[in-house]
């Protein structure tokens, strides 16, 4: 019974083992985007861009910020490995003040969640 339960326990380590090396792993170019100072009512999108650098295909399932006012759009098809893909983020620039906002991708990574943040000021349009 001892080596049943010992055959077992390591046929289950060998695959616990084989299923990690096989994972996807998610790798951005930068973590934080900064808009710098910019102007009310310019261009508010911005682009993450990442790799996935594991063995498996990477599928993001879900991204969402912590406000209203910043829409993050994510790829819909798998990203296969070797490969990049982007994940586009827009805020509202009709909001003057400073912008300091946390986008939260969750994926099927070996990490499965990730927090991207944005960051900046949205000055009011001169003259005005």
């Amino acid at each position: 019974m001892k080596k049943i339960v010992l055959v077992l326990f390591v046929g289950l380590l060998g695959f616990t083992l084989t299923a990690q090396e096989k994972a996807a792993k998610i790798e951005f170019k930068t973590e934080t985007v900064d808009y710098g100072e910019i102007t009310k009512g310019s261009d508010g999108v911005r682009v993450f861009e990442f790799t996935n650098t594991g063995k498996a295909p990477l599928i993001i399932s879900k991204v969402s910020s912590s406000c209203g006012c910043t829409i993050p759009k994510k790829p819909e098809e798998p990203i296969l490995p070797g490969k990049t893909g982007e994940i586009q983020v827009k805020y509202d620039t009709n909001r003057v003040g400073p912008i300091r906002k946390a986008i939260t991708v969750i994926s099927n990574a070996d990490t499965p969640t990730k927090v991207l943040k944005i960051k900046g000021e949205v000055k009011a349009s001169e003259g005005k």
